[in-house]
């Protein structure tokens, strides 16, 4: 029988938060899932946890080639091997809410013009949560804002020219819209969930929840190394002539100027 979600999760040296990961994954009730743990760990550091569960439904591979960083080479392994309708990207660090998968695929139900949904990020983890609460909040009212607007144009406009209204494991998207947009871009070291939600909103357009789509760990990563802004500039540009090269000029200007306009 089909899944109704496929769960990838890209794996590198968490082995305490992977297997709380996975915990959050299969206590959804009211949907079946399929997990698959993409390993870019040279030495397989997720495969004793996966193997730990003896649960059905997890699948275990080791990227053969290991990609020093580039999650979106590492989430490319995993969805083509995806088999349920929905397709959910989580990090091995960060929790899914009870219920959530259940809502989510209600939603996706009652909604069958949009290709993604996505909710409200809650933050965990740090002693003082105090800013990163602050900005999701807002990014919360940011995507209302703008979803008003429209749920291909205003989201997508909002996704790439203002701070991004959701991390990747708050939204979940229909696989069949996966394979058209081609996967994350594999050239991009980070901000490749911005870029790919980006796209995808853009595309087949996205429900906003109102409700907790992903319990966020706030900690070390790739975007918070010293001198990462400049990367994180070239990346965004690289974005943004995409979509001036996909959706012309004037769309551009328009697009950009309106998220201006709106306060971004």
């Amino acid at each position: 029988m089909r899944p109704d979600v496929s769960v990838i999760i890209p794996a590198y040296r968490r082995p305490v938060e992977l297997e709380a990961a996975l915990r959050s994954v299969l206590s959804q009730a009211n949907v079946t899932t399929e997990i698959v743990v993409v390993d870019d760990c040279p030495d397989g550091s997720a495969s004793a946890v996966v193997a730990g569960f003896h649960a059905d439904g997890i699948r275990y591979l080791k990227n053969p080639e290991p990609s020093r960083g580039r999650p979106a080479v590492v989430r490319n392994l995993g969805w083509p091997l995806a088999r349920g309708e929905l397709v959910h990207f989580l990090d091995d660090d960060d929790l899914v809410p009870e219920g959530h998968y259940e809502a989510a695929r209600a939603a996706f139900a009652a909604h069958r013009d949009v290709g993604v949904v996505f909710g409200r990020v809650e933050p965990f983890g740090a002693v003082d949560l105090t800013h990163e609460r602050q900005y999701f909040a807002d990014a919360t009212r940011r995507a209302r804002r703008f979803a008003r607007f429209g749920r291909r144009l205003g989201l997508g406009a909002a996704m790439v020219f203002g701070p991004t209204p959701l991390v990747c494991g708050a939204a979940m998207i229909r696989r069949s819209c996966i394979a058209d947009l081609g996967g994350f871009d594999p050239d991009l070291e980070l901000v490749e969930d911005v870029d790919f939600y980006a796209r995808a909103i853009r595309r087949f357009g996205a429900l906003v929840l109102d409700r907790v789509s992903l319990h966020y760990r706030i900690g070390p990563s790739l975007m918070h190394r010293p001198g990462q802004q400049d990367a994180i500039a070239a990346c965004y540009r690289r974005i943004q002539a995409r979509y001036r090269a996909e959706h012309g000029a004037l769309e551009f200007v328009l697009a950009k100027a309106f998220v201006r306009v709106m306060g971004g």
